[in-house]
């Protein structure tokens, strides 16, 4: 079973926006299911609160209570009045109390770099993963070359649909076709140099048919995941990018009747019909190593 300390292994359904300067959201995050938690300093924070979410987000962090789940902190563009005093109150939290930092609006390998050089300068250990938010025009053309030049060091692309439809002067529709272009670029660009790549989030909260609609296509696509602004949608995000019990056990069946078949020399199997090879292995066995970390996650 694969080790949760591994940043390319986590289980990503859901990952929730936590906003820093709501103590009590701080203290329920606690007990809530989510894969990981956001704990933002940047949109979700008024400008008169920065002092104080950031604050109390570094002393939840310190505090923990969080189990096994991923905990991240967005902070605020070192081009701000906020950003580096960010970066150095993250930088001064202990290595085990925080998973990756994220940075809103990249645009390319040197919005990275400039953070890169902040958090050393301030201490912070020197393989804290990096999460990009990718939500301009500029962010997605140049997501590439930032993949290519931080490939060792960012642990997942973000998808800010919310911006970014402001930029491309899009509307946000069910079928979300203007963003489509965009999302599937940034997947192929995750998949290429091997992070994580997760949805944005689904602003309508009332509308829970629609929330799902948008994780079954995200999942489709080929998110691991989507971020999320409302406790009340982690369940649904969970049971939609989450393997359902049927595909874990083909997937098992696929593993085992493969092996069998190579240990007595063959390279290919039938099973039920079907011709399993390499290929429908290695995804049987992302699936299997998938359920195995959720079950992990939610028992620690």
């Amino acid at each position: 079973m694969t080790n949760l300390t591994d940043p390319h292994a986590r289980p990503r359904r859901g990952v929730l926006f936590m906003p820093g300067a709501n103590a009590r959201a701080l203290e329920k995050a606690r007990t809530l299911p989510a894969d990981g938690f956001i704990f933002d300093l940047e949109d979700a924070v008024a400008p008169d609160a920065k002092a104080l979410a950031r604050l109390q987000v570094c002393d939840a962090l310190t505090k923990g209570g969080y189990g096994a789940r991923e905990r991240v902190v967005r902070v605020n563009s070192l081009d701000s009045p906020w950003g580096d005093a960010d970066i150095a109150a993250i930088a001064a939290v202990a290595p085990g109390d925080l998973d990756a930092v994220l940075l809103p609006k990249v645009e390319g390998p040197e919005m990275v770099e400039q953070v890169v050089s902040a958090l050393a300068s301030h201490g912070a250990r020197d393989d804290l993963p990096i999460w990009c938010m990718i939500e301009t025009p500029m962010g997605v053309l140049r997501v590439e070359a930032l993949a290519a030049a931080w490939r060792a060091r960012i642990g997942a692309l973000v998808m800010g649909t919310s911006d970014l439809a402001t930029d491309l002067h899009c509307a946000h529709t069910p079928a979300r076709t203007a963003f489509l272009y965009s999302l599937s670029h940034c997947i192929v660009v995750a998949r290429a140099y091997g992070v994580a790549v997760l949805d944005g989030v689904h602003l309508d909260l009332s509308d829970d048919e629609g929330f799902k609609a948008s994780c079954q296509q995200g999942r489709a696509l080929g998110f691991d995941g989507k971020t999320l602004i409302h406790p009340k949608t982690i369940a649904a995000a969970n049971a939609v990018f989450g393997p359902d019990s049927d595909a874990v056990t083909w997937s098992r069946r696929v593993i085992a009747a493969f092996d069998a078949a190579a240990a007595d020399g063959k390279g290919v199997v039938l099973l039920d019909g079907q011709l399993i090879e390499n290929l429908h292995v290695t995804e049987a066995r992302r699936v299997v190593t998938l359920a195995e970390n959720i079950e992990r996650l939610e028992n620690a």
